[in-house]
């Protein structure tokens, strides 16, 4: 699965780190293309999408042929949701244009239906930025709700209706069930319900953060990001920020656990930011943006794992922020947002490639 938002945080641009993983034998990737940084040997023929402003959280339709997407270009302006035909490479608001919107996802199977969180109803304009005074925070505006909506943005329906935060839907393949975050039980916890908005039903329930949810292909397994205070002091600025509605997202591991939130896993276990997690399309493997080699934590850079925590490799070198990575259903391709080749300071743009399974 987000105002200076959850988006925002990631974007954060970065200080270069060492390479730690030499990966021999690995054919080298056409470095014709100027997008491509050494060592990023996964990466085939990349290729850039948009151009300017702020563009993240990019997710496939079924056939691969569009993505939908959030972005904005300008300091005074909120994410709107949009959708990019791949082959034209055109894109279309869908969103309704007002509030600020964020985690859009298609509504599988059929891919006719599109989710996303938006404030439009509470608020029409753009929300108070967040207060950093309390350092870097993450605003949970109360207003998000989670809407349907048809693919030219008609037909708008109203998924969740309680008081607070539900954002971060996404969709099983499938079409069986959406995972989406809420505070509606007084903390951050991941919950699924039925398309159409029916059978909620809470999956974690343990203090702090969760988020961020995304089925494996068959829909049995989830993997999120977590955030689950320890130390006294850790529990109570977790819980005096979160009664401002805000959280502060600098420790964050990955976890997996079964589609009805039994048999939970941990899958990293570091002391970096560890965000943005997607399945492989076997299942065996997670792919997540971590700042887990820059010693200043502002470095995010694309590492896979295994589902068991082992096996660790790293997948960009890009000095500065590769976020938000998923892959084509076919397994083919990866989307993925990065400040590389900015036009202007504070640019994220999405790029996709083709993934070197060799």
């Amino acid at each position: 699965m987000e105002a200076l938002s959850k988006t925002q945080f990631f974007l954060v641009i970065a200080l270069f780190v060492s390479v730690l993983f030499f990966r021999p034998n690995k054919p080298e990737p056409n470095t014709h293309n100027s997008l491509h940084v050494k060592n990023e040997n996964r990466l085939l023929n990349i290729r850039q999408l948009t151009f300017s402003g702020e563009n993240a959280e990019a997710y496939f339709s079924a056939t691969g042929e569009q993505l939908i997407f959030q972005a904005h270009d300008g300091d005074s302006l909120c994410d709107q949701i949009y959708i990019m035909d791949l082959a034209s490479g055109k894109s279309e608001m869908v969103s309704t244009g007002f509030g600020v919107t964020t985690c859009s996802y298609f509504q599988y199977p059929d891919c006719d239906k599109i989710i996303y969180a938006s404030t439009h109803l509470t608020d029409r304009d753009c929300p108070e930025k967040p207060d950093y005074s309390m350092g870097y925070v993450w605003k949970l505006y109360p207003g998000y709700d989670i809407f349907s909506a048809d693919v030219s943005g008609g037909n708008l329906k109203r998924l969740t209706k309680t008081e607070g935060y539900d954002a971060e839907a996404t969709v099983a393949f499938n079409g069986s069930k959406i995972l989406y975050t809420s505070i509606i039980s007084g903390d951050l916890e991941v919950w699924s319900m039925d398309p159409e908005g029916t059978n909620k039903k809470q999956l974690t329930n343990r203090l702090g953060y969760d988020g961020g949810a995304f089925f494996n292909m068959d829909a049995t397994r989830i993997v999120w990001r977590v955030y689950h205070p320890k130390t006294e002091k850790e529990i109570n600025d977790y819980k005096f920020l979160l009664s401002q509605n805000s959280i502060r997202p600098m420790a964050l591991q990955i976890w997996t656990m079964n589609a009805d939130g039994s048999d939970k896993r941990q899958v990293t276990d570091n002391d970096a930011a560890n965000f943005g997690p997607y399945f492989f399309p076997d299942g065996n493997r997670i792919i997540f943006s971590s700042n887990l080699h820059d010693p200043k934590g502002r470095d995010f850079d694309l590492y896979a794992v295994s589902v068991d925590g082992s096996n660790l490799e790293r997948i960009t070198y890009f000095d500065g922020f590769d976020g938000f990575p998923m892959f084509s259903p076919d397994g083919k391709f990866l989307v993925f947002a990065s400040n590389r080749n900015q036009r202007k300071a504070g640019d994220t743009n999405l790029f996709i490639a083709e993934w070197n399974y060799n």
